[in-house]
């Protein structure tokens, strides 16, 4: 962390204890008390950010980086989205700069796609990862550095492997959020009329990006294979925006499916599309809130 930021942090702690009587570690302490709500990748990170905060405190005895990484487990922990750490608040070499700006583009462009509800833990585990990486990447601690570098590697290579596959979402577990998918008899394959396929966009976007076209790829293989000829395009919103707008916005990415499905071959009569804003969230969030997840459309079999 920088200097200044690492300063002002030690400060505000010695502050809160000499003014109130609230030890400097009380963060770390209310974390370790907290009943982590929201969706299930916050509660992942909430207890992620947990477990480092109190290995920064205990052991490392980095008492300004511990408090640290325990406000965002707090944040986390009351159904917040945090985002990873921005590379501009840590003092780094230009060579690891550019290292670690493409790992943060990765997790990032993977959350875009909506790893946070596919994958909440293992996407919560990443992010963990790359803020313990930029940490002890400043700190220049070689063996902790390689250790969370690999396990973010290994963690970001599952994501990206689980998000190219355009398979239906799954059953919902306690570990994701994924629509109850029913089963097609004893070969265990799902009911076509039963999966669902998500596109996600671009923050006001409504174009389809590269991530999109193997989710289509397989949307057409699949209404070839079952032979399904009708299928139903819903376009979604985050609650970023008015609901007007975001009614419109969640058309046209209705549309936008709609129209490269046509393109690789699907009678646009058989197509149906219907926007419902941010009336249906994936994710919950409070209004104004710009959550990736919730940028999608849903492509379901009638």
């Amino acid at each position: 962390m920088t200097k200044l930021r690492g300063l002002i942090l030690a400060g505000l702690a010695v502050a809160l204890a000499g003014c109130s009587g609230i030890s400097k570690h009380s963060e770390i302490e209310a974390l370790n008390q907290a009943q982590p709500s929201g969706s299930p990748f916050t509660q992942y990170l909430a207890a992620e950010y947990r477990d480092y905060a109190n290995l920064k405190n205990k052991q490392m005895l980095d008492y300004p980086d511990a408090i640290h990484f325990a406000r965002k487990g707090l944040a986390a922990s009351s159904g917040d989205v945090v985002m990873p750490e921005p590379l501009s608040d840590w003092n780094l070499l230009p060579k690891h700069m550019e290292e670690l700006g493409t790992a943060r583009g990765r997790l990032v462009n993977a959350f875009d796609l909506g790893a946070r509800d596919l994958a909440p833990q293992l996407g919560a585990i990443a992010q963990a990862r790359f803020d313990c990486w930029i940490e002890q990447q400043e700190e220049s601690w070689q063996k902790d550095v390689t250790s969370c570098k690999n396990q973010f590697m290994d963690a970001m290579n599952q994501l990206e492997s689980m998000l190219k596959k355009p398979a239906a979402m799954p059953a919902a577990t306690g570990d994701d959020m994924g629509p109850v998918s029913a089963l097609d008899g004893a070969n265990g394959t799902m009911k076509a009329e039963d999966a669902m396929y998500l596109v996600f966009f671009d923050f006001n976007k409504s174009n389809i990006t590269a991530g999109a076209d193997s989710v289509l790829d397989a949307v057409v293989a699949e209404l070839h294979k079952r032979g399904k000829t009708s299928i139903q395009v819903v376009g979604h919103t985050d609650t970023s925006g008015s609901d007007s707008y975001n009614e419109k916005l969640a058309m046209r990415r209705a549309n936008a499916v709609k129209a490269a499905l046509a393109k690789r071959g699907v009678d646009v009569k058989e197509v149906g599309v219907e926007g419902r804003g941010e009336k249906e969230l994936l994710v919950k969030t409070a209004d104004g809130v710009r959550e990736p997840a919730n940028r999608r459309a849903q492509i379901t079999f009638k």
